[in-house]
């Protein structure tokens, strides 16, 4: 197998946290988003959407998909289970994991795609241009300030996001944390239980970046 990574980038973030917590030896290629590489011809030939993560399979098939990569990776290699044993808690798992990303993830993106002068035009990723829209950034920023306190308010209630184990629910919401500072936003010293869950899963390997 061979991962398409970017350093710098936070999709591909979640699935190296992910492979972390597997304990997986991966193959893996930086690909240089700022020189615009996942335009070329080369890459395009990998992935017709332009974007990272990939991963390559051994067969050559391509997984263009963070959570995709993810999926394959747990069924691959079950242990430690991050996406459920059963199916209720797999229900739930899903659950948590999609509201971070909607709610959590995705605003941010929308911050920072409609706001930043390098990505003038290129407001959505993938292979076509998409002019900023302000709007978006201003409505995102309010839900990142909503997202930080109901993500807050769920800690009080379990010690992660999805209930009492860590998870990939955890993985995606630390991701949309920590993807806020690049649009200026942390959570306020108020929120103290996620502030403790922050604490709590800085200890662990996977999450240090």
């Amino acid at each position: 197998m061979k991962f398409y990574d970017c350093n710098t980038a936070p999709s591909p973030r979640r699935v190296r946290i992910f492979i972390a917590e597997k304990g997986l030896d991966i193959e893996t290629k930086q690909v240089d988003l700022r020189t615009g590489e996942n335009l070329s011809d080369a890459f395009r030939a990998l992935n017709p959407h332009c974007t990272v993560p990939v991963l390559e399979l051994d067969d050559g098939t391509t997984l263009l998909d963070s959570n995709a990569i993810c999926i394959y990776l747990e069924e691959t290699q079950p242990d430690p289970n991050l996406t459920g044993k059963n199916a209720k808690e797999k229900a739930m798992i899903a659950t948590w994991h999609r509201w971070a990303e909607w709610n959590g993830f995705t605003p941010v993106g929308d911050v920072l795609r409609n706001t930043a002068k390098g990505m003038k035009d290129r407001a959505i990723t993938g292979p076509h241009n998409f002019a900023q829209i302000p709007e978006l950034a201003e409505r995102g920023r309010a839900r990142i300030g909503h997202f930080f306190d109901e993500l807050d308010e769920r800690l009080g209630d379990c010690a992660y996001v999805a209930g009492d184990r860590f998870t990939i629910a955890d993985i995606m919401a630390i991701v949309a944390v920590d993807f806020a500072k690049w649009v200026k936003e942390e959570p306020g010293e108020n929120l103290g239980n996620l502030r403790r869950w922050r604490e709590t899963l800085a200890e662990r390997p996977g999450v240090v970046d």
